[in-house]
């Protein structure tokens, strides 16, 4: 989020920006370790409009942030979604979605029991209602791609473009109040530099919140760990979209044979910032390949090849972004909160809110309806497809 929307300043409207990075290895980062997909398959219009814009930006990405003659390439492929419902209700709510979808020109497929089957040999149907299946078009697609490329080409297209990244931590913001409104003139940093600024963008993920408290703004951001499993199984699925079981777990296949990343859900409720060192591997051995085998037969022999853990951003308020001005700051802005979509949704958040920082109005996208305000008005955006 940061990355793009310095590149999206810098870029279209030639502001001079600085980003300040608490880790530029970005050992910790969600966009370093996230399993890196993309879909349409949202509840909410403004999640569906985002992941469309972005997708159409990550497929021409090669084009659009090629720098330094370094052509960025993102491994983006587009198998579709694949949702499962096992009640009644849950075969419902995909049916409700469905009508929101296709009036935003989302492209999916409702299968019964006998039409999954047929299209997907290797599943076990046993207790399905339905699923809900995002088809590849010119204008709509799911799938995954390489998420740290993706970051790594967006701050490499905006050093070219002028942007100063700096590893250092922002520790404290110098401010001076008028009419009631706290305008931030400065940030002061770790190492002891102050960079003055005419605007502020808190882009700092699961650790948003604790540096936007240092201006007096409560963000209900979270750290949410989310483990990782990569496996091996002898089954050839190398087709199969992305599956979302009803009971939270999720798989995909890998390019290689044979080879699958799969992850769910935390066991109950995980305190914040839990350390991604403490990687649940009884959460695979007790939910995940039960999960799994029930699903796919294939899948009742495997073998975990590697395993790791990042954080969603989490907004408990929602599960949705939260973009735009923060309340009571003149020029203090945000984007965090996305819990666990923003990567996808990155491009067209960084340029949305490029244009209201640049323009003082959105152009291509309203965001609006993430807007922090809603917060305090007691008006929430509930995103219910959060995997």
């Amino acid at each position: 989020m940061g990355a793009a929307t310095a590149w999206f300043l810098a870029h279209e409207h030639g502001v001079r920006v600085t980003v300040l990075e608490r880790d530029a290895s970005y050992a910790r980062a969600s966009s370093a370790l996230s399993a890196c997909a993309i879909r349409q398959q949202f509840s909410t219009a403004i999640n569906i409009r985002l992941s469309q814009e972005s997708l159409h930006f990550y497929r021409a990405i090669g084009d659009r942030l090629a720098a330094g003659g370094e052509v960025p390439h993102l491994g983006l492929v587009e198998p579709g979604y694949l949702y499962l419902a096992a009640t009644a209700q849950g075969a419902q709510r995909l049916r409700d979605q469905q009508a929101l979808q296709r009036a935003h020109a989302v492209h999916t497929a409702l299968l019964e029991p006998d039409a999954l089957r047929a299209r997907f040999p290797w599943l076990d149907t046993d207790g399905l209602t339905l699923g809900s299946l995002g088809l590849s078009t010119p204008t709509s697609g799911e799938g995954w791609f390489d998420g740290y490329a993706a970051m790594q080409a967006f701050r490499q297209a905006a050093i070219a473009c002028g942007v100063t990244f700096v590893e250092d931590e922002a520790v404290e913001f110098e401010v001076r109040d008028s009419d009631g409104m706290c305008t931030v003139t400065g940030v002061r940093t770790a190492r002891g530099a102050t960079v003055p600024c005419d605007a502020v963008v808190i882009a700092a993920g699961a650790w948003s919140a604790g540096v936007a408290e240092r201006l007096g703004v409560s963000l209900p951001v979270r750290a949410r760990k989310r483990d990782v499993f990569a496996i091996e199984a002898d089954a050839d699925l190398r087709d199969a979209p992305l599956v979302i079981d009803p009971s939270g777990v999720w798989f995909r296949p890998e390019v290689a044979r044979g080879r699958f990343l799969c992850g769910a859900p935390p066991r109950g409720e995980d305190a914040d910032d839990v350390p991604l060192e403490q990687v649940d591997h009884g959460l695979f051995d007790e939910v995940i390949w039960p999960a799994l085998a029930a699903r796919v037969p294939a899948f009742d022999a495997l073998r975990v090849t590697a395993s790791w853990a990042g954080y969603y951003e989490m907004n408990t308020f929602d599960h949705n972004g939260l973009v735009g001005p923060l309340p009571g700051i003149a020029n203090g802005y945000t984007a965090c909160g996305f819990s666990g979509h923003g990567l996808q949704q990155a491009p067209a958040v960084g340029r949305a809110l490029a244009e209201r920082i640049a323009t003082g109005a959105y152009h291509t996208i309203d965001l609006t309806p993430l807007r922090v305000e809603r917060i305090a008005e007691g008006a929430p955006v509930w995103e219910q497809n959060v995997i």
